[in-house]
């Protein structure tokens, strides 16, 4: 029952049905089966209102509305478009000068917004119409743009890792009380945070580059912008004026949210308010704010956030009628029985989930896949840090992958009707290798994820 229930989740979700009505009704539907056939104990539903009120009163969650609230305000207020205009005066001269903008722009949006479709929406109406026009090659420029909004899954501070510490932090304490330690040390959303920072500059290393290894080898790929188009003149003699300007408050308000996350200084909650207020005062600065916007930020703002609550009501349902049909026994039972052990165990996670990222939303994947592969996989001695910033990253390369990636579908909503989709498929496939790439690595050197932690509050 457990497994057919799973697969009629999946079912019922790729059919269109809403996410956490799906979850819930679904999951109620089979309780109520359960209950007639006597396969369900009842007792399993009476914790719904805890796990609700639970939910409601979790402090860490009140990060993601604060998160979103900052990204969209800092996406109103034409950061990325000053980003990019001075990111291209700077680099122009260089063969494949827009195409580094366009990667250390995804960088900086995604330490200052989190949030995916935003970044690449922005950047495909942006930077994309300015590549082709410069001579790009359409595929480059699409996959380039698609690679540098994924960003921000794994770059901090993140909407999934603070989902994704939330919910490992209550596996972990689930797979510690498995085997016997009634006192676990607590894993917590600045441990994840600060985990995914090297591998997060590692991967926009290895992005830099590739796009430096195709302006050597095709040169025709990445063109160099004429000078007329880089300078108006009056510019010319204040780039670096203008570099400081635009550059300033992001790295600002980056290093006020991370920067006290990591220096322990604030919880991830309370670093979510100050990046809110620092993007407020960013917005007014520039003169982008008024109460017509104010009101749209609030608005966007408060609709993400009740999905992304209800989702998490809709996957609680689920876990606790999966949990009354032996669900997570079977599913230890299947892993810890996976050939290659430990290994194994986690290849096969990966693969699911991979998968499972061409048709779910991240949000989806968190609140439903990990409770019930968490504490199997860390009850195994795994890293919890670790493996939240494989799984950011594993779903971030299903972000990109044909034909189902979300990323791709952001970028050709935007994208010119002249650039084919072949193309934007064509153009993803090398940084999809290279995000595999970086799952190895992880896999090879864990201490990339886990070192900086370690030294931090530790060391």
């Amino acid at each position: 029952m457990a497994y057919l229930l799973l697969l009629v989740v999946c079912v019922v979700l790729m059919a269109g049905y809403p996410v956490a009505l799906s979850l819930a009704g679904t999951a109620l539907a089979f309780a109520v089966l359960g209950q007639m056939i006597g396969d369900f104990d009842t007792a399993f539903l009476q914790a719904i209102p805890n796990r609700l009120y639970g939910i409601m009163t979790n402090a860490t969650l009140v990060a993601v509305p604060l998160f979103v609230f900052m990204g969209v305000v800092l996406e109103r207020s034409k950061v990325a478009e000053n980003l990019l205009d001075t990111m291209a005066s700077l680099f122009g001269p260089l063969r494949g000068g827009l195409g580094f903008s366009v990667v250390l722009v995804g960088m900086l949006l995604a330490a200052s917004t989190g949030i995916v479709g935003a970044t690449v929406v922005t950047m495909g109406l942006l930077s994309l119409p300015t590549m082709l026009a410069r001579g790009y090659a359409p595929a480059l420029a699409a996959g380039t743009i698609c690679a540098s909004g994924t960003l921000g899954q794994i770059i901090p501070p993140s909407i999934i890792l603070v989902l994704l510490g939330d919910v490992l932090s209550s596996a972990y304490q689930q797979a510690q009380l498995s085997l016997g330690v009634y006192s676990p040390e607590p894993v917590s959303v600045g441990d994840l945070f600060v985990g995914a920072v090297i591998p997060g500059l590692l991967l926009v290393l290895l992005y830099v580059l590739y796009l430096v290894g195709v302006a050597l080898l095709k040169p025709t790929w990445m063109p160099a912008m004429p000078k007329e188009a880089r300078h108006d003149g009056s510019r010319d003699d204040h780039l670096l004026l203008r570099i400081v300007k635009v550059l300033l408050p992001p790295l600002v308000l980056i290093v006020a949210v991370l920067g006290s996350i990591i220096a322990g200084v604030a919880t991830p909650t309370e670093a979510a308010s100050v990046g809110a207020m620092g993007a407020l005062l960013l917005a007014a600065g520039q003169r982008q704010l008024n109460l017509q916007r104010l009101r749209e930020v609030m608005r966007i703002t408060t609709q993400v956030t009740s999905m992304v609550f209800l989702i998490l009501i809709g996957a609680s349902v689920f876990s606790l009628v999966f949990r009354g049909f032996g669900g997570d026994d079977a599913v230890r039972e299947l892993l810890t029985g996976l050939p290659g052990g430990v290994f194994g165990a986690m290849l096969a996670v990966m693969a699911v989930m991979f998968v499972l990222g061409f048709v779910l939303d991240f949000i989806e994947i968190t609140f439903v896949v990990v409770p019930i592969v968490g504490p199997v996989l860390l009850a195994m001695g795994l890293d919890p840090v670790w493996l939240g910033v494989m799984i950011a990253i594993n779903l971030q390369t299903s972000f990109l992958t044909p034909p189902f990636g979300f990323a791709l579908f952001y970028l050709r909503g935007v994208a010119p009707a002249a650039l084919p989709t072949v193309e934007i498929y064509k153009g993803v496939v090398p940084f999809i290798a290279i995000q595999l790439l970086m799952l190895g690595m992880l896999a090879l050197w864990p201490q990339l994820a886990t070192w900086l932690p370690h030294a931090i509050y530790q060391g």
